[in-house]
């Protein structure tokens, strides 16, 4: 049997070491030798002996934020060895390697698996008040070990030594030490008040040392919870479980 869908490019890419690699731009590929996480409902094939558990967002306490933000990373565990296979609607996939010290704030929308060696959390974003639609939390990582996230085209990396202005929908990540908040883009006018809008009226501000990763989409991001229901859940229970 001939054809070019059997080249080389296509066949899969064997490794001596486990982990997370691409496959290609929109497969991962696991070489699993005991344990990582993933995004429920993201495998599309896998070779071996493995097991998949449901995890909800990773514990009580990240399940009960994700009910009061709406945002977080429904999880699962996959355990056991072979060669397991994700994906995410064709996304474009990328791998980021994280070391002791460093932190990443990432929209929960685009997490598509990382080690089990990092740590995760649901965190406000500081400096967001009341001025966007697009959400007021994110999913924080840390620790050590690798992550596989995910765009909706080539995305951009910005280097933060400026400040930086960021449509909130086409933000991915950025680094966990920015300092973020959201800055009033369209001008006011008479334009405005007739009805007329760019539609560019906010943008997230980002100050600081590090790095903001820009997809060139601007899709509703889908898993940060609107400025209306983050409002209603401020004081105890919220205070309290942002707080740990």
């Amino acid at each position: 049997m001939r054809s070019d869908l059997f080249s080389a490019e296509n066949l899969e890419k064997e490794s001596s070491q486990p982990g997370l690699r691409l496959q290609n731009s929109k497969l991962l590929k696991a070489e699993l030798n005991g344990d990582f996480m993933a995004r429920v409902g993201s495998m599309v094939a896998y070779q071996g002996q493995v097991q998949f558990e449901a995890l909800g967002s990773g514990g009580i306490g990240k399940f009960l934020k994700q009910k009061l933000t709406g945002e977080g990373v429904p999880l699962m565990k996959v355990s056991g060895r072979g060669d397991v296979f994700l994906a995410e609607n064709a996304a474009d996939i990328h791998l980021i390697d994280l070391e002791p010290g460093d932190g990443l704030s990432i929209n929960g929308a685009n997490v598509l698996a990382f080690d089990s060696t990092l740590n995760y959390d649901i965190k406000m974003v500081q400096g967001a008040g009341a001025l966007s639609n697009a959400g007021l939390f994110n999913c924080v990582f840390s620790g050590y070990g690798r992550i596989a996230v995910t765009t909706k085209g080539s995305p951009v990396v910005l280097t933060v030594d400026q400040p930086t202005y960021v449509d909130p929908q086409a933000a991915i990540c950025w680094s966990a030490n920015l300092q973020t908040g959201y800055h009033r883009a369209e001008q006011l006018g008479i334009g405005t008040l007739l009805g007329r809008t760019t539609g560019e009226r906010f943008t997230m501000s980002f100050g600081g040392q590090g790095f903001v990763v820009v997809q060139p989409s601007e899709e509703p991001p889908g898993g940060l919870a609107g400025v209306a229901h983050g409002q209603q859940q401020q004081g105890g229970i919220l205070g309290n479980l942002l707080g740990n």
